[in-house]
């Protein structure tokens, strides 16, 4: 077989793949989930293993305890964040109208010092618009938290996705090793090193940027809630959240915070407002000096338009399940498309043999 023909057989079996993945993808969220926590407890199961348990009593041990903390977590947290997120939904009309009593006084003076004062109807149209669309967010919020919670009672993620993490856990080195037995053997080496790369870059994300946006997402809810933040724990571990966007989503977390705080307490009380610069100066401090360098380090390398990109691709592809699958995916079609640039420059497409243009990409002499 060809090299041409191996790569339509490539190419022909991921499109049909995908095409299967598109058609089920209305369940195949307790599947991802269950994957995704097989991947992220490999490493306990393995140093289990390694200090002589069995395989399988380490896998139902630690299935066990993960889960059973994320019901704890759950139960302890749904009743608040849900008071919170329908308490800021409920609130958005007073913070409107915060907003035009401390910003329509800036504007008009800012009308007057550019000799702008014909320009008021504008003035009105602009916060009107802004009013429309703050509306729409808190209805968006609000239809967003209400999927989440039928999401979260499906029956089948509640069942389903314990077992699936069970038996791949458990079959975790044996699926690797048979999905390895059935690349190509004269290419077995390069795949397995491009997958390295693959699994490097995902656990990265995977496990170090899930436990920085955690710990993150916990000491701005807390720091923000005893700065007396309205709605802090829920903006706070958002914030979290948003911090698998780098730079972008911490950006926007606090300025949602600042805003807050600002129509909260206005320029009267600056205490509140200092210790919410501090408390984000703090994890941003403690992200930067430890927690990325240690837990992530380099192995991610995803910039963050391309992260943007692949949420809002995966969203509107596969919903729920392709944000979830969004960055891992993403981060795995960075590593293909940097080996595909290493093989095109090596190649005669870049700089044919009988060209003028040397390997180092510099021209000959001029004519």
């Amino acid at each position: 077989m060809t090299v041409q023909r191996q790569l339509w057989f490539w190419l022909v079996t991921a499109a049909v793949l995908l095409t299967l993945l598109i058609l089920v993808r209305s369940i195949l969220l307790p599947f991802v989930a269950g994957m995704a926590a097989a991947y992220f407890l490999d490493p306990a199961a393995d140093k289990l293993e390694g200090w002589g348990w069995p395989r399988t009593l380490a896998t139902a041990l630690i299935t066990l305890v993960f889960f059973l903390f994320i019901i704890v977590l759950f139960v302890l947290l749904f009743p608040v964040l849900q008071d919170q997120v329908l308490g800021f939904v409920e609130r958005l009309p007073a913070y409107i109208d915060r907003a035009r009593e401390l910003l329509i006084p800036l504007v008009d003076r800012l009308l007057i010092r550019f000799e702008l004062g014909t320009m008021g109807d504008v003035r009105e149209m602009a916060l009107g618009f802004a009013e429309t669309v703050v509306g729409g967010l808190g209805g968006a919020l609000r239809g967003l938290w209400s999927r989440g919670l039928a999401i979260f009672n499906v029956l089948g993620l509640i069942f389903i996705t314990p077992i699936v993490t069970f038996y791949l856990l458990r079959d975790w080195d044996h699926i690797v090793a048979r999905i390895d037995a059935i690349w190509p053997r004269h290419h077995a080496a390069t795949v397995r090193r491009q997958l390295d790369l693959i699994d490097q870059a995902m656990a990265g994300f995977v496990r170090g940027q899930a436990t920085v946006a955690a710990t993150l997402g916990t000491i701005y809810g807390i720091g923000w809630s005893l700065a007396g933040l309205e709605f802090g724990l829920v903006i706070g571990l958002g914030t979290g959240v948003l911090a698998f966007v780098p730079y972008v989503g911490a950006a926007v977390g606090f300025l949602t915070a600042l805003l807050v705080g600002f129509l909260q307490f206005g320029l009267e009380q600056p205490m509140p407002l200092g210790i919410i610069i501090g408390v984000f100066v703090a994890g941003q401090s403690l992200d930067a000096s430890f927690l990325t360098p240690k837990l992530v380090g380099g192995r991610v390398g995803l910039h963050p338009v391309w992260v943007i990109f692949a949420l809002l691709a995966g969203g509107t592809l596969f919903g729920f399940v392709g944000v979830l699958i969004a960055v891992p995916t993403a981060a795995a079609i960075g590593v293909m498309v940097r080996f595909a640039a290493e093989q095109y420059r090596a190649s005669a497409l870049y700089s044919h043999p009988n060209s003028d243009i040397g390997d180092d990409g510099d021209p000959g002499p001029p004519l």
